[in-house]
């Protein structure tokens, strides 16, 4: 009787295999860098998807300003109260609230933008590896050149250019500044993507395909892709925290996502502007740890993936 409950749930002591996906799970969660950032990434997610029931539950909304109770009768801003719970900002808009929000925008910057790249670049690093030879040349020459413009410089020229006759966007600057961020991310994808290629193209498997007369289209998409795919999804998370950085640089040198809309780089930026931070420290700190703590989140998660799915460093 014991071994048929072993055998139904799969306890130990079963004979019954355990899946792949479940031996993955499982090495997954023995590795102290994943769990340690999926905590912290789960925290920011939270904190992203809470910021309208937190902004219902205070009444303050991101862009709401109280300046008869969050500012002083100097008219500074107040630090941390039960109603504000991280202070308030010059303008007497709530910092707690106005961070969460911007947790929002890093995400809704950072996920499409860092995606965008990665097909983009994986794309195009898969037809430079597998073809090789003159096609190879003139794609790696286009990446070395998208690889040596300067990203603020170059990211400030396209954003001004988003400026029509009044001074306002012509496009929304949440959209202008994912393309310009997947347009400085896909090389990076296609130079990794083209390396794993060229190692992968004269192998045993490959050249069985081409033996029974196997397109190069069926060959990519079977034998090469699935091969390359997670290390290609560990770089995505790589990347992932400094497209999170380039967006709050953005917004810092104020051409990203632009004033009252929250932004952890704006409200930044604010901060030091102002120095009202002197007065009121959570006005710099709130959103400049919350930057700080998804970046950490991000970069210990994917350490932790390269550990476990790369098969040069696994650990036995």
């Amino acid at each position: 009787m014991a071994n048929v409950l072993h055998s139904a749930v799969g306890l130990p002591g079963s004979d019954r295999p355990q899946s792949p996906i479940a031996l993955l799970l499982k090495r997954l969660w023995r590795e102290s860098a994943v769990r340690t950032g999926a905590v912290i990434v789960g925290l920011v997610l939270l904190a992203a998807f809470s910021a309208p029931l937190a902004s219902a539950l205070l009444g303050h909304g991101p862009m709401q300003q109280f300046e008869d109770t969050a500012l002083d009768e100097m008219g500074l801003p107040i630090g941390p109260t039960p109603e504000f719970p991280l202070g308030a900002d010059g303008n007497g808009r709530d910092v707690f609230v106005r961070t969460l929000y911007g947790a929002q925008i890093s995400l809704i910057v950072g996920i499409p933008a860092t995606t965008i790249a990665m097909i983009i670049g994986t794309g195009i690093g898969l037809v430079s590896g597998f073809f090789a030879g003159r096609t190879d040349r003139i794609i790696s020459q286009g990446i070395d050149v998208a690889l040596s413009f300067p990203f603020v410089v170059t990211a400030l020229s396209l954003l001004a250019l988003n400026r029509g006759g009044t001074g306002q966007p012509i496009v929304p600057p949440v959209v202008v500044v994912i393309a310009v961020i997947a347009l400085f991310s896909w090389a990076y994808f296609a130079r990794l993507v083209r390396g794993l290629v060229l190692e992968l193209r004269n192998n045993a498997m490959v050249e069985a395909s081409r033996t029974i007369g196997a397109s190069w289209a069926r060959i990519i998409w079977f034998d090469i892709l699935p091969n390359i795919l997670p290390t290609v999804l560990v770089y995505w998370a790589v990347q992932l925290p400094a497209n999170i950085v380039a967006e709050a640089t953005l917004s810092f040198l104020g051409v990203g996502i632009q004033a009252p809309m929250p932004s952890w780089g704006n409200m930044i930026a604010e901060a030091q502007r102002t120095s009202l931070y002197q007065d009121q420290p959570w006005f710099l700190v709130g959103p400049g740890l919350a930057l700080f703590l998804t970046v950490v989140g991000f970069n210990s998660l994917s350490a932790g993936l390269r550990n476990v799915l790369d098969p040069h460093r696994r650990r036995t």
